[in-house]
Parts: structure tokens; sequence; C-alpha cells
């Protein structure tokens, strides 16, 4: 079952929803490959003796408040950093109970074949946002094209730039609007969400691509609270499921990457 949130307000979720017993969860998930994962749990689960409510948002930023605040028992949506990052600045007495699936971040060009072919001064779009921006950062380190200082992980910035031999210029901007920008940059680095809804398939169009070493595996988080509830352990065993990875490897085309 999926409720689809169109407002931004968390108080239309208690309007959609009733209140859910030991045996019924809700589950936030922002739209494309995690809410299509997660509804390929429910039966999984339900032979489990657990039913699961897909709770959509438009708006995924409200996610974890909602499962801080007992609107949602779980969510399934986001990668480390960004969930760390939340936690931190939000106050959120929230933790994770099982990994899940890499959308890898990736490097496209529209004028390019390969990272070396990038000329002195090419210009290179990131996302803006601080967990991504850093990760970005991270990936065109792990591609050669610049080097960051020691141990800086995905809060890196700009200003941690050590080495940067093609004197590459770094444009940040919305991530939505990364896929827009490969016709007027050299090089973009592209979440998988965006990439694919604009048509590009990170492998078979990405020059430079993140693999199962990366620390971005997205995971399950509850509330503290709820940590040791019995139905933790099986939405987390329904979630890694041989039935979920069958579902996901032909669904995605490895685009998608299995955590477990």
């Amino acid at each position: 079952m999926r409720c689809t949130v169109v407002s931004a307000a968390v108080a239309a979720l208690i309007t959609l929803l009733s209140p859910a017993s030991a045996e019924t969860i809700r589950i936030g998930v922002s739209s494309g490959p995690h809410a299509q994962i997660v509804e390929s749990i429910i039966p999984v689960a339900k032979a489990k003796g657990l039913d699961i409510k897909v709770v959509e948002f438009s708006d995924s930023a409200l996610i974890n408040v909602a499962t801080n605040h007992g609107e949602l028992e779980a969510n399934a949506f986001q990668h480390t950093p960004y969930f760390e990052q939340q936690k931190r600045e939000r106050n959120l007495d929230l933790v994770a109970v099982g990994r899940t699936v890499l959308m890898p971040m990736a490097g496209y060009s529209r004028k390019y074949k390969s990272v070396a072919d990038l000329p002195v001064g090419a210009r290179i779009s990131i996302p803006s946002d601080p967990t991504n921006g850093g990760r970005a950062l991270k990936l065109l380190e792990a591609g050669g094209v610049i080097k960051l200082k020691p141990g800086v992980s995905y809060n890196a910035t700009e200003l941690d730039i050590i080495d940067n031999p093609k004197k590459v210029k770094i444009l940040t901007m919305e991530t939505a609007q990364l896929p827009r920008s490969l016709e007027d940059v050299d090089f973009s680095v592209i979440t998988s969400f965006f990439a694919l809804s604009a048509g590009l398939v990170p492998n078979r169009d990405a020059l430079l691509i993140e693999d199962q070493h990366s620390d971005y595996f997205c995971l399950i988080g509850v509330a503290r609270k709820n940590a040791d509830k019995p139905w933790v352990k099986t939405l987390v065993e329904s979630y890694q499921s041989p039935e979920v990875r069958a579902f996901i490897e032909t669904k995605f085309n490895n685009n998608v990457i299995v955590g477990w």
C-alpha cells in the first residue's frame, strides 16, 4: 500500500494514515527507486507477519523529523552522511538498523570520452548541498582530478583542495540542475536519482562512478526507542532478503548496488 504525500506539511500524514499497531508499520521514502524497492518488500514482510504501509514524500527533508516524532516507524531513503548530518542539525534521536543500497554518484560529460581528456581549466559542476558536494569532491579525488587534505570525508569543501593539476573550476548548483548543466560545462558529478531521471544510465554513460567501497550506502532509520522492537528485525530481514535482492538487480540493471 502506498500513500503519496503531496503537501509539505507532516501533519497531513496523520489524516492519511491511522496509528500503526505492533504488526503494522509506516515507512517513509522518497519517490523513485527507494519507493519502488520498499514496495517490493511488502509481500516478503507480509509472509513474516509484518504489514508495511509505504509513505512517499515529495519533500524528503521531512522524513527524519516524522520518524523522530512517531508519525513514521521507519524510513529508507538516505545515505549515512546525510543521516548523521540531519541528526546533528535537528537534534533527532534516530539510529540506523540496517544497510540497504548504494545509489552511486557518477561523473558525466557531453564533450569528452574520459576523465583524462578533461582540459586545463575544465568547468566541473557538483551539488551545492554540503553532504553531496563533499561526496562529489571525494569522487573527483578518486578519479585523480584533484587531491584533498588527508582525512577529510563527506564534509570536504573546495577549501580542502590541496592539488589541482588541471586547474579545474568547481561550480556548485542545485542537484536537480546538474543534468541540464552538461550542455554548458565540461563535466558534472550527479547523484543517481537525478541522472536516471534525466535519461543518464550510470553504468553505461558515466566516466567516473562510485563502487562497493563507497561510504554512501543507504540505510534503514528508526527512532532509538524502537530499535530493539521485534518488528525492526523482521523489517531488516525482509529488506535484506533474496527476493528483494533479485528485484533490485533485475529492475535497476546494476545501477543500484545491493549493500548486504
